[in-house]
């Protein structure tokens, strides 16, 4: 059984829907959910889930071998799922091709430092851009420029409110987060 940890830091809808999808799956499970925030609503998701979780610093992120350690015994796989902190170089190093993050945008535009949530959605806005949608990539040591594994689009109209960009996007995410994540850690192709 391959083990998924999750990362998040705020409302944890696209982990719980990971959660959820692998809740029926035998072979790839989600052990744990991992938050930089003790205030993140992904904690009330987890206890209501009933999955384990677990909140640290950022001292114990960068700094100490807390977390690394942790992931070593407990995880194959590691998700992003609207976690806000760059992920260390020595996590990196230890699971090469085996972090995967979720972007709200089209990479490579609209990534980056603070190129998140709403962030993303009002600037798809304000650019007047036709279409947007999901990156699913692999996480290097910068924000949003590891490897591309998957994108998938909507159209935008100019009646569209960032708010509602937001829900095309996460329709996507729902849609196909937990099926890439699948199709990666089982080999399959993706798409």
């Amino acid at each position: 059984m391959k083990r998924i940890v999750i990362f998040a830091s705020g409302s944890g809808s696209n982990a719980e829907n990971i959660i959820k999808y692998f809740q029926t799956r035998d072979s790839i499970s989600v052990t744990h959910v991992l938050t930089n925030n003790q205030q993140a609503k992904v904690l009330v998701r987890c206890k209501r889930l009933n999955m384990n979780s677990m909140v640290f610093n950022r001292e114990e992120f960068t700094k100490t071998n807390k977390i690394i350690d942790f992931l070593k015994k407990e995880a194959d796989y590691i998700v992003l799922a609207g976690f806000l902190w760059r992920i260390p170089v020595n996590i990196v190093e230890a699971f090469p091709n085996r972090i995967i993050n979720i972007h709200p945008a089209l990479l490579p535009k609209y990534g980056g430092k603070g190129m998140y949530g709403m962030n993303v959605h009002r600037a798809v806005k304000e650019n007047f851009e036709e279409e947007t949608g999901i990156t699913i990539h692999y996480v290097n040591e910068n924000y949003d420029e590891g490897a591309i594994i998957f994108q998938a689009r909507c159209k935008l109209f100019t009646s569209d409110t960032p708010e509602d960009i937001a829900q095309k996007v996460h329709k996507l995410e729902y849609e196909h987060f937990p099926k890439v994540i699948e199709q990666i850690i089982l080999n399959k192709k993706i798409g």
